[in-house]
This record gives C-alpha cells, sequence and structure tokens, in this order.
C-alpha cells in the first residue's frame, strides 16, 4: 500500500509541475486564443495583419515562456534563460509546436546548469562570480539548443505524431468518449494535471491551429459531470447533503473549482460512474456537432468554457454542458436512493480528499492512537536548528496557554525524531522524509513556522480529544518550572538532539553567538542567493564555519525555503553540513528595499549557524518576539545595531 501512495504521490507531484509551468503562462494562452478566434480566416472579424501574430506566439512566444518558467523553478540562478535558449533549438528544428519539449527542456537544462555551479561554486576567484556563471551559463545554452535541435526536435515531433494520430483515430472512430473512462477516476485522485498538461493540452493547441478550436480543452475541465452530482445530492441526498451541495455547485459551475464536488463522490464512490458518463455524452456530442474551444479554460469554469468558445460554436458549448449536467443526475439519483445509511459522512469524505492531495496538511496516524494520548510534539527540519527551533517555541507557548502542561515540545532535526514521537510537525517539502522516519505519529505539515493555523487546530483537536475521550495515559510527572517571578511561565528550548536547555546554558548575551559587527543594516541584493553568499562569507570571516556551510545553506532552500511569510528569512545549512560549522554563529541582515525570495520579500535576515545549543534562546526571542510584519518592518526601518542586539538577546 505504501508503494502504491508512493507512485501516485510522484504522478501527482509530477502534473503539480506541469501545471507550474503552464499556469504562470495561461494568459498568454488566452491572448493567443482571443487572437485566433477575432483574426483567422474562420475567426469573428478576420484581419490577414494581425492574424501575424497566431502563428509566432504559439510557434516561439509560448513554449520560450514556458520554458523559463519551469528553468526558473529549478534553478533560479539563470536556469530560466538556458531553458529557453535550449527549446528554442526544439523549435527551430521541428514542423511541430514544441510545448512538451518546452515542458521538459525548462527543468532540464536548468537542472542540468545547478549541477554545474555546485561543482565550481567557492572555487571562483573572487570579483570573478559573475563572468564565471555568465560564460558557463552561456556556453551550455549553446550547446543544449544545438543538442535539441539535432536529438531532441525529432524525438518529440515523432512522439507528438504519434499522439496525435491516435487522437485522429479515437475521433474518426467516435470512441473519444472512452478516455473520460481514465479522466473522471483521474480528477478524484488529483491526476489530472499530469493528464490535461502533458497530453491534452499540447495536442489540443496543434488542432486549434488547423481547425481553430479543439474539444480536448473540454474533456477534463467540463464543469457538467460535477454539477450534475451535487443537483443528485440536492434532491436526494440527506439535509445537510442538501444545503451544501447547493453551495457547492455555485463554485463548480462559475467559480470553476472542481475539486468541491469531489467529496462528494468520495462519500459515494459509485458516483464515478455518473461522472464518466456524464463526460462521456458531452464528448460524444461535442464531436457530433463539432464543438471546441480555441484555448485551455482556467480555471473549468462554465463562464470560462462560453468566453473561449469560437465563432458558430456556441450551440454546441452550451448543449454539451446541460447534457453532461442532465446525465450525471440522471445517473447519480439513483445510486443516491439506493445507498446504505452506512457510507461516509461528508466531514469523513472532505478529510479523505486533504489525505489525497499531494499537498496534505495532515498525514494520519494509525486508527488504534488517539490524540488524548499526546504527551511528545516534535518540530523537525532537515538540520534541527533554524525552522524548527522557531515552530517550537511559538507552540510551547499556545500549548501552555492551553494549560496543556503534560505535553513536551521540541525540536529536531529529522533523521532524530524519535520512535515515541506522538505528533510530528514538519514543513510540507519535509513531511514525506518525516513520515519515512516515523510512520507511527500523526504528522502535519506547514507551509510557514511562523504563522501556521495548524497549530491552533492541532491544540483543539487534543483538547477536544481529551474533554471526550479523555488521556489514556498517566499524566507526565515533570511540570514546566515557572519563571523566577512566578508570574510568567519559562519558555524551555531543546537542543538538536533533544537536550532541555537550562538557564545556564542560556548563553543570551554571548557575544560569540552574536557580535554587533555581524549586525550590517541597509544592505541591497538582487536575489537570495546573494544574501546567501554574503551571510555565508560573513560567517566565514568569523569564524564560525567552513566555506561548505554556504552550499549548505543554498541546498536547503531548494529543498525547504526559510522565508516565514512576514518579511523574515532565517537561512541555515543541511544536516549534512553541520560538520562545516566550526562554532555556533549568527548573522543579521537588514534590507530596506526587500529581496524576492521565491514568491515573498523578505527585509530582515538572521543567518545560522548553530553547533550546540547557544543559538537557540536566540530564535527563541525571534519567534516570541518577532511574530509579524509590522515588527519585522519596523525593525528594519528604525533600530540601530545596538537596538536590535537587545531585542534578540535579552531574555525572552
Amino acid at each position: 500500500m505504501t508503494e502504491k501512495k508512493s507512485v501516485r504521490s510522484r504522478v501527482q507531484n509530477f502534473g503539480s509541475f506541469l501545471s507550474s509551468m503552464v499556469m504562470p503562462n495561461i494568459a498568454a494562452f488566452i491572448a493567443w486564443g482571443v487572437l485566433t478566434a477575432l483574426f483567422i480566416p474562420k475567426g469573428w472579424i478576420p484581419n490577414e495583419k494581425f492574424a501575424n501574430l497566431v502563428d509566432p506566439i504559439i510557434i516561439y512566444a509560448i513554449p520560450i515562456l514556458i520554458a523559463y518558467t519551469g528553468g526558473n523553478i529549478a534553478n533560479p540562478r539563470m536556469g530560466g534563460v538556458v531553458g529557453a535558449i535550449a527549446t528554442m533549438g526544439a523549435i527551430v528544428g521541428s514542423e511541430q509546436k514544441m510545448l512538451v519539449a518546452a515542458m521538459i527542456l525548462g527543468p532540464l537544462s536548468a537542472w542540468l546548469l545547478k549541477k554545474i555551479q555546485d561543482a565550481y561554486d567557492g572555487h571562483v576567484k573572487s570579483g570573478f562570480e559573475m563572468l564565471v556563471n555568465n560564460f558557463v551559463a552561456g556556453f551550455l545554452a549553446f550547446g543544449l539548443s544545438l543538442f535539441a535541435y539535432v536529438a531532441i526536435a525529432p524525438v518529440m515531433e515523432g512522439l507528438l505524431n504519434i499522439l496525435s494520430t491516435g487522437v485522429d483515430w479515437l475521433v474518426q472512430r467516435h470512441l473519444l468518449p472512452l478516455v473520460h473512462i481514465f479522466v473522471e477516476p483521474a480528477k478524484i485522485l488529483f491526476l489530472n494535471n499530469a493528464i490535461n498538461h502533458g497530453i491534452l493540452f499540447p495536442i489540443g493547441l496543434d488542432q486549434v491551429e488547423k481547425a481553430g478550436k479543439s474539444m480536448l480543452f473540454m474533456i477534463e475541465s467540463n464543469p457538467g459531470p460535477g454539477f450534475g452530482i451535487l443537483l443528485a445530492y440536492m434532491i436526494a441526498g440527506k439535509k445537510n447533503e442538501k444545503a451544501s451541495a447547493l453551495g457547492a455547485s455555485v463554485i463548480q459551475v462559475f467559480g470553476g473549482i472542481h475539486e468541491i464536488y469531489f467529496p462528494y463522490v468520495l462519500m459515494n464512490p459509485k458516483l464515478i460512474i455518473a461522472a464518466i458518463v456524464g463526460g462521456m455524452s458531452s464528448t460524444f456530442l461535442l464531436q457530433m456537432m463539432s464543438g471546441g474551444l480555441v484555448s485551455s479554460p482556467s480555471p473549468g469554469s462554465l463562464i470560462s468554457w462560453i468566453l473561449l468558445t469560437p465563432r458558430g460554436s456556441y450551440l454546441p458549448t452550451i448543449i454539451a454542458f446541460a447534457v453532461s449536467t442532465v446525465v450525471s443526475m440522471i445517473v447519480a439519483l439513483p445510486i443516491l436512493r439506493n445507498a446504505k445509511n452506512n457510507g461516509k459522512s461528508l466531514d469523513e469524505a472532505t478529510s479523505d480528499m486533504k489525505n489525497t492531495k499531494a499537498n496534505k496538511t495532515l498525514a494520519k496516524r494509525p486508527t488504534n492512537t488517539n490524540l488524548a494520548d499526546t504527551k511528545k510534539i516534535i518540530f523537525a527540519c532537515d538540520a534541527g536548528m533554524g525552522s524548527s527551533a522557531m515552530g517550537a517555541s511559538i507552540l510551547k507557548k499556545k500549548v501552555k496557554e492551553a494549560g496543556l502542561d503534560d505535553i513536551e515540545v521540541r525540536n529536531v532535526a529529522i533523521p532524530q525524531i524519535p520512535d515515541d514521537a506522538d505528533v510530528v510537525i514538519t514543513h510540507q517539502d519535509l513531511t514525506e522524509r518525516a513520515i519515512q522516519k516515523n510512520n507511527a505519529a500523526y504528522h502535519v505539515s506547514v507551509k510557514n513556522f511562523m504563522q501556521a493555523p495548524e497549530y491552533d487546530q492541532l491544540i483543539a483537536d487534543i483538547k477536544d480529544a481529551r474533554e471526550n475521550n479523555g488521556p489514556t495515559s498517566p499524566q507526565k510527572e515533570e511540570t514546566i518550572n515557572q519563571a523566577s517571578n512566578n508570574e510568567e511561565i519559562e519558555t524551555v528550548v531543546y537542543s538538536s538532539d533533544g537536550e532541555k536547555i537550562t538557564e545556564d546554558k542560556k548563553e543570551t548575551n554571548d557575544s560569540s553567538v552574536l557580535k554587533k559587527e555581524n549586525i550590517l543594516l541597509n544592505q541591497k541584493f538582487d536575489s537570495k542567493e546573494e544574501v546567501i553568499k554574503e551571510v555565508g562569507r560573513i560567517m566565514e570571516s568569523s569564524g564560525y564555519v567552513d566555506h561548505e556551510y554556504t552550499n549548505g545553506m543554498l541546498q536547503r532552500e531548494n529543498e525547504a525555503p526559510t522565508h516565514f511569510g512576514i518579511g523574515l528569512a532565517i537561512p541555515h545549512g543541511t544536516n549534512k553540513t553541520k560538520s562545516a560549522i566550526k562554532k555556533s554563529g549568527l548573522v543579521v541582515l537588514t534590507i530596506p528595499e526587500g529581496v524576492k525570495w521565491d514568491d515573498e520579500i523578505v527585509k530582515l535576515v538572521i543567518g545560522i549557524a548553530g553547533v550546540g545549543d547557544e543559538h537557540l534562546a536566540i530564535l527563541s526571542n525571534v519567534a516570541t518576539k518577532i511574530d509579524n510584519e509590522e515588527i519585522v518592518n519596523d525593525i528594519v526601518e528604525n533600530k540601530s545595531k545596538d537596538e536590535i542586539y537587545e531585542i534578540l538577546t535579552s531574555e525572552v
């Protein structure tokens, strides 16, 4: 079972990656679709001059945009540029549209560039980095463009010819509706992106160029089958199901968010038959009436369908939607009426749906355990010295405020996750590794350690479980120590190996950990890589680390970003590069103009190298004192070195 889930997860991730290259460029597809619908000879207002834009956009601009996007995702350090130039070789070397080639060459070229950059990083004389980077990227792009022209183009052309021939064969024999046997279940399992963007999308665009439209865009995006199932629930469902189905149907039809109806199918899996039959009826009619769209609708709503319908095809579009809705409803009604009462509830089905997604927020532990028994919550990150330490500090405070004094909260590196952990919290990019280390725990994955709603939800779930069931194991003997003034509860910090740090170990004012000269104000950078390299340079010159630690910080960013969504980033190395740390140390940079850090703008950077426990007390300060964007902005704009030093080193 684990192996099957792993395969499904890989397919989901692959589909999500394809989608991540296509979705940012949907506007380009829509622009091209509008040009096509209006100005080609079969368009609304044929115009020979404006129609000259159609071919260059689909042949050159869109594949290059996709390649650049994919390359930039895989390697922001010029990966997009190399991927775009490599794809140009495939474009020129083929008669086919190289959209699929762009999806391959973009990230592949960027990955090759990254491997080369990692190999020479740290071995280039200071001042020559830009020169070397540019020439390496340039020569790699040159070589890959030739390779794509000679090798990739003919292979991709042959593959697309085979796929197109297969689709034509299905169309000619009126068998295309059969694809819904695979597409509809795939949607419920969140595998639709791999099918839609990997196969139907590029072939559909090729058909648009030849015929001005393609029905392939309407197979996966059809809102009718889901709407029909929701209508059936409104008629034959239970009281709470009827009420929720009404609101869900509006989102399904006009918002195009198909996920909204997935839980209703999961409540009664036989309803997948209704979705399949509804989809098949729609595609059959589209074949008979020569329907189609000029581009891929995103999202797949009725509004998108109508807006992307070419002249002369409105009737097939509306009929296809209506028929798929009615047929799905008719098939679903007897299934619902004959359903047994012991089926899943809507809440249970929604939970199942969330756990099916690749980027899930909760991975449930075995059903023979109970959250009421929770005694140990573990925060884990790759090295156990940065993000997890801050997350642990935040949750400790929440646990204490909730009166759950018998629960121990600490942070460790993923390899050190204890076997007796009841709950394990990780960044969503690291959850799979954490599950492999301990698959018996209740796993919670978060996007942001600083501002995670999952913390409050977890505490609420534990309290609810205890109120309903009561803890089934003895109370923990050790209680949390009170602060010296007996009014506030002490913030307890744990080292990466799980040892509790007492007051005599909290060297909060140890200048060897944070030196005032390592607080640099009003800095300016063009990229997060520049920031990390500067942090590494300062750490190395201060005697904290060897040069290899910088590579570890860069690698850590690729595995799981260290920004916290509030203008703050805390770069640190991986578990493998802990050996490069000579002693604990921190570097603080303020960047008033901000620097792009993935999808966030970061203004305050706190670089960490932690070999012992000293830095964890400062991180606890960060977690409790710098917990929102307003505070970050105030520090960056108004605080001096002395004030920042005081904020970070004074006792919590």
